[in-house]
């Protein structure tokens, strides 16, 4: 049920002060809030209060031990810093296939006349128009109705479009 000993948090004074006021302020994340509370508890230090298995932590947080455990590792291996934090991204999202040209285009189509057959436009027909004109070589039906939705146009519902907030 104990760690052992070669994974022990043992915080100095200033660390010590430095997590509490975290802990304790209440403006900070509520994530950065509960790693620094981990880690003021897997505190073997001279400034412990009672040492705490991971268990106990886990019961008092309502987390899972595996949480614990993860955290204290993490400032074992990588500092403070990364425990309390998030870690960054090492890639970015995707970008949109969709820049402010391409949208604008987009929106040219859906005010224009639909095909003799159609009655108005459809999110596949507007897909396969738009892969037709080659305005983009790839796009879903998703992406272009995101787009229409943050211009507040449905296909097929308005006859008169008018740019929101006289855009």
């Amino acid at each position: 049920m104990g760690r052992g000993r070669r994974d022990k948090v043992i915080l100095d004074t200033e660390k010590r002060k430095r997590l509490e006021a975290i802990a304790r302020n209440g403006y900070a994340p509520a994530k950065k809030i509960l790693h620094a509370q981990v880690l003021l508890m897997c505190d073997e230090g001279e400034g412990a209060t009672k040492k705490w298995t991971d268990e106990e932590i886990s019961i008092a947080l309502r987390v899972h031990r595996n949480t614990v455990a993860r955290i204290r590792k993490r400032f074992l291996e990588q500092g403070e810093e990364p425990a309390l934090n998030r870690h960054q991204r090492l890639k970015p999202p995707n970008t949109s296939k969709i820049d402010g040209h391409t949208e604008a285009q987009i929106i040219a189509l859906c005010c224009s006349e639909p095909p003799t057959v159609q009655a108005h436009w459809s999110l596949r027909l507007l897909t396969q128009e738009i892969q037709n004109r080659k305005i983009v070589i790839e796009i879903s039906q998703e992406t272009i109705r995101k787009t229409l939705k943050k211009t507040n146009y449905a296909p097929g519902k308005q006859k008169d479009f008018v740019f929101p907030n006289g855009i």
